[in-house]
């Protein structure tokens, strides 16, 4: 029992770690090939009328995030906001592929390397690990957090 405690106890910051490192990686991908970012986004049949606002929001929301997660007193709120983050991430590629005629370039870095359904994939173990985090660090007395 005290073991599986132990555990309950250290997912959440793991998790949040994760996600932080995951988000950090991410925005500076984009940040230091912002250009192409933009060119990307502006390619997105879903995105293009939005490019310009997305191109700035999204390193922008990433940044927060990562700094929620890395607090312990923003690691819940930062569960929370990744799981949306990554379910909308993870909604978008569902759509480009599903629903698109056209699939634009992948994301910058290493993430470029895979496919837009090993991507799916990879969002979708985000989510769950997001979710499951944001719930078990909110179940977690305050005074108890890691």
């Amino acid at each position: 029992m005290k073991t599986f405690q132990n555990l309950k106890k250290l997912i959440p910051p793991v998790v949040a770690y994760s996600c932080a490192i995951l988000f950090i990686y991410a925005v500076v991908s984009k940040i230091l090939d912002f250009e192409n970012f933009q060119i990307q986004l502006a390619q997105s049949p879903l995105l293009s009328a939005f490019a310009g606002y997305v191109a700035w929001g999204v390193p922008a929301l990433e940044i927060v995030l990562s700094l929620l997660l890395l607090s312990i007193k923003g690691r819940s709120m930062g569960l929370f906001a990744s799981f949306g983050l990554m379910v909308m991430f993870t909604a978008y590629i569902y759509i480009i592929l599903n629903y698109s005629a056209f699939v634009p370039c992948s994301c910058g870095g290493v993430l470029e390397k895979m496919s837009w359904n090993q991507h799916l994939i990879f969002n979708i173990v985000f989510v769950l690990l997001s979710a499951i985090a944001a719930l078990m660090n909110a179940s977690q007395p305050k005074n108890k957090m890691i």
